[in-house]
């Protein structure tokens, strides 16, 4: 299941990349290209293809049914930090995070030292001393770093 999921995933990637980070596709034309359930396509979509990984994903159903995946441009990304915080929460976990901070990287949003440095200040490792709630403090230690990080980048 993990390979067709991974065929899937750089099928789509690929037409991103080609149609300059938006795309609309059939749910049934990609399932019939890899002979698998639409169900699989659900899978990756939701997945792979996530805000905390820098995509926006609007998909209807039914026979004009299709998927519209976009890849979020730096500024995009910018001015949708509030989207981003309220996608935080008021509690995450390390591998959410870990999705957030390698989107922003990978978008030029943050450097690879800041990268390192906030998964080190919200690493598990980090927060071990933390019996109770430490996706709560996990998750304001992230925003607080956001914040600091992408304030002069933002104008």
């Amino acid at each position: 299941m993990a390979k067709i999921s991974n065929n899937i995933e750089e099928f789509l990637l690929q037409l991103l990349e080609e149609e300059e980070g938006s795309l609309e596709i059939q749910r049934s034309i990609i399932a019939k290209k890899f002979d698998c359930a639409p169900s699989q396509i659900n899978y990756v979509l939701t997945t792979r293809f996530t805000p905390y990984k820098g995509f926006y994903v609007e998909s209807r159903r039914g026979g004009g049914g299709f998927i519209r995946i976009t890849k979020l441009t730096i500024t995009e990304y910018g001015r949708k930090r509030e989207n981003l915080f309220n996608e935080i929460g008021d509690s995450i976990t390390f591998e959410k995070s870990q999705d957030i901070v390698e989107a922003l990287y990978e978008m030029g949003k943050i450097d690879e030292n800041e990268k390192n440095l906030i998964m080190a200040a919200i690493s598990n490792r980090s927060l071990c001393k933390i019996r109770e709630d430490r996706n709560e403090v996990r998750a304001d230690i992230l925003k607080n770093m956001i914040v600091y990080v992408l304030g002069g980048k933002e104008k």
